[in-house]
């Protein structure tokens, strides 16, 4: 009789009930990357400054007293003037400074890769080639890639994902 009342508890049981959703998703990435060249290019520049000095430079062949002059500018590339700087009153306190940066040439065409620019800041990097570049997954998520030539990347992953609601 025990059995048969365990047998009828379990009969009358309600039905459990379950969403149950499996996801797997496998990529693999091959990149071959092309050639870049970057710069940056400086341009000129030009200060003084000073106390308790007298300053001359010549401009158009005339001296011109008391002035610092100006770059010229040839070519985008500036040129510092020449300035003559004395001690306004001798055995006097004074103070002078003056600095000058040559910009970078300007270049009549593009820089072949590997190739040193005449600019400051240059970074330069050679294609890709693709070499022995390769990537597998297989059906048990197990990865394998195998290393490219220079400039190029190998990326792979599986995403199980199982939610049960």
């Amino acid at each position: 009789m025990k059995k048969l009342l365990l047998l009828l508890l379990l009969a009358i049981t309600p039905a459990c009930y379950a969403n149950l959703s499996h996801s797997i998703n496998q990529s693999i990435k091959l990149t071959v990357g092309g050639a870049t060249t970057s710069s940056d290019r400086i341009g000129s520049s030009y200060s003084v400054s000073g106390t308790g000095v007298d300053t001359t430079y010549t401009a158009g062949g005339n001296a011109v007293a008391n002035g610092v002059g100006s770059l010229t500018i040839s070519s985008g590339i500036g040129t510092a003037p020449d300035l003559t700087v004395t001690q306004d009153v001798p055995a006097n306190s004074f103070s002078f400074s003056q600095s000058f940066t040559q910009a970078d040439a300007i270049a009549g065409s593009a820089v072949t890769t590997g190739d040193t620019a005449n600019f400051s800041d240059l970074t330069s990097v050679a294609g890709g080639t693709a070499g022995n570049l390769a990537g597998t997954i297989t059906s048990a998520g197990q990865i394998s890639l195998t290393a490219g030539g220079a400039n190029t990347e190998a990326v792979g992953q599986v995403i199980t994902t199982l939610i049960v609601e």
